[in-house]
């Protein structure tokens, strides 16, 4: 069984073990806050055998196999919201937490949707109506809708292997005492709004500084209540930048399962992805989150840097153009996959190699294959 995360990756925090993927590229979160799990339940559980086949990297590897090829940390399946899977890798378990890297955004994009659920915000907003200090800025003539879909046509490169670019200057905020919203507003503007894609980190942090003005609660405040909310089974942590700024874009750790539970509400948009369960989003959110809202950004049309298996719609990545099949996508392989229709979940965390662009473009490609051939594994099973 994969054995890959070291002792150096793996930090103690409130009695579990944190696994950051981010020390793999010199990137340490320096300040967290913890989001308490305060309404705690158990998920349901039917374990059962998956007979999982995944056809990539020319060859077919049964589930071992692949959790090996992909560095996987752990694997958690549900089936109309009950757990039917669950594995870890040694020394790892159900109250490790995992950081799920920009898994995080589309917790973001929650937090986002029940604040237009509540009516509080709308995606046709002006960034700066929100926000009047980046009026100055790329963002000044943005809507919400373009930082949600990351084609605000900011000057920007998401590269964490330039020590250098922007992405690099952004994240060290969160590992000294600066803060990270004065950058921000440094950003400048290089295309026209809606008209370029560019995965951009920046425009999650953004994004949160609206929902956090629309909704005068920050970050980890609208976390808590959607734990609460959830039933969050363990604690939650969230980095911190020198001033308290939460790494929206990309500081969350959580346990696995209540990884799943962000997953599960993403099916319908209720808790528990059941027909009785409380409505958290609405039901014009849910139609909408996976849908890509411009053609350049279909499953198939991004760069082919970023994969050719998937598109972005609102800080989630659709697998097909009805948005009926979405995934989190974190780096070093952080994912939950989202299957509306057949209602399924599925999420696997793992610690690949980052430092070679091919390299990581190889077990991204994989990871997407297989976490769909547990999904297909999953309803023949039935």
């Amino acid at each position: 069984m994969p054995t890959q995360s070291t002792p150096e990756q793996r930090q103690t925090l409130g009695g579990a073990r944190f696994i950051d993927p981010q020390q793999n590229r010199g990137e340490t979160m320096r300040s967290f806050e913890t989001v308490a799990a305060t309404a705690p339940s158990t998920l349901p559980s039917a374990y059962r055998t998956l007979e999982v086949e995944v056809a990539g990297a020319g060859h077919l590897a049964d589930l071992d196999r692949w959790l090996t090829e992909t560095y996987a940390t752990s694997l958690l399946v549900l089936d109309r919201g009950q757990v039917i899977h669950e594995w870890y890798a040694e020394g790892l378990g159900p109250q490790t937490k995992f950081l799920g890297a920009s898994m995080t955004k589309s917790t973001l994009a929650t937090l986002v949707g029940r604040a237009v659920t509540a009516g509080k915000l709308s995606l046709s907003d002006p960034v700066v109506d929100h926000v009047p200090e980046l009026a100055d800025s790329g963002y000044a003539r943005c809507s919400v809708l373009d930082v949600i879909t990351m084609t605000t046509g900011v000057d920007w490169v998401e590269d964490h292997r330039d020590p250098e670019g922007p992405a690099a200057r952004l994240v060290a905020a969160f590992g000294s005492n600066a803060g990270s919203r004065a950058y921000l507003a440094e950003i400048g503007p290089k295309f026209e709004p809606g008209s370029q894609w560019e995965y951009n980190t920046a425009d999650s942090q953004v994004l949160d500084w609206v929902r956090e003005r629309a909704t005068g609660l920050e970050f980890v405040e609208a976390m808590r209540e959607l734990w609460t909310d959830l039933g969050a089974e363990q604690d939650a942590v969230v980095a911190l930048d020198g001033q308290g700024v939460a790494m929206a874009g990309g500081g969350v750790a959580a346990t696995t399962r209540d990884w799943a539970r962000v997953g599960l509400l993403t099916v319908d948009g209720r808790v528990g992805g059941v027909a009785d369960g409380e409505r958290l989003l609405s039901e014009e959110w849910v139609a909408g989150d996976g849908v890509p809202t411009y053609p350049f950004i279909a499953p198939g049309r991004l760069p082919s840097a970023y994969t050719t298996h998937a598109g972005y719609s609102w800080h989630w990545w659709p697998l097909d153009r009805a948005g009926r099949v979405l995934v989190a996508d974190g780096s070093h392989g952080q994912f939950t996959l989202v299957d509306r229709d057949r209602d399924v979940v599925v999420v696997k965390t793992s610690l690949w190699p980052y430092a070679d662009a091919w390299e990581d473009r190889h077990y991204r490609d994989l990871s997407y294959l297989g976490v769909q051939a547990i999904a297909d594994a999953v309803v023949a099973g039935r």
